[in-house]
């Protein structure tokens, strides 16, 4: 019984990984995901005075998202920009503040406005603005998913750890393929980052992708669109 028990058991596992589907890094339509690129991100001052922490050249991996964002502009790619704001009276922080993160992103600050001019907003863009750390906690961002009939979403900006990777767990979650731009996304540590990369990575193979690889998908996705016109 042993045996037959230690055979079933193998056969299963076995089955289990004959199932998996290689996916390429843009299935279906496309979305870029924005996440919390705003003035702040740009600021000059040392960790201890940082209300939130950032990892070593976070501001450099910010930087980098306005590649992407200009080729998804290029491609026919939506771009959706996700901010954090609070009110003033801090109403809205619930458990927020109860750990290491101090006072942010309040209404009015011109710190916690879209990065409009190192990220190249646009009227035309789509902004989602998110009181929790993902964006689709009370927010409409679904709705607006699924008006765009997207199936792929390219996860860029801040934190690697926290808004990144909860936003990625909701949309995996949600049924979305999940891509997230490794070179463009930056955490509150390097530990921290990295980590989460290998959590999101764990949900869906091959979630973490080099921004070269993406815009190469990108145009793949504008020339096949071209070609089926």
């Amino acid at each position: 019984m042993q045996n037959v028990h230690f055979n079933l058991t193998m056969s299963t596992t076995i089955m289990s990984t004959n199932t998996k589907q290689k996916r390429n890094l843009i299935e279906g339509k496309p979305a870029l995901v924005v996440i919390d690129i705003q003035a702040g991100s740009f600021i000059e001052v040392d960790n201890k005075d940082r209300s939130i922490p950032h990892m070593p050249d976070y501001a450099d991996r910010m930087r980098k998202a306005r590649t992407a964002i200009d080729k998804a502009r290029e491609c026919g790619i939506p771009v959706i920009f996700i901010q954090e704001v609070h009110r003033p009276n801090l109403v809205d922080f619930g458990r927020e503040l109860d750990g290491s993160e101090d006072i942010h992103c309040l209404e009015n600050n011109p710190n916690t406005e879209i990065a409009v001019e190192e990220m190249g907003f646009l009227p035309s863009d789509y902004l989602i603005k998110k009181r929790r750390y993902s964006a689709f906690f009370g927010t409409d961002f679904e709705i607006l998913l699924r008006g765009l009939e997207a199936d792929t979403l390219l996860l860029c900006g801040g934190l690697t750890d926290v808004c990144v990777h909860y936003t990625f767990v909701d949309s995996h979650q949600s049924d979305y393929f999940c891509r997230v731009i490794e070179d463009c996304v930056a955490g509150s540590s390097e530990d921290a980052h990295e980590g989460a990369l290998r959590a999101m990575e764990y949900l869906q193979t091959r979630a973490r992708c080099s921004l070269n690889n993406v815009l190469d998908a990108m145009e793949d996705f504008r020339n096949l669109s071209s070609s089926a016109a």
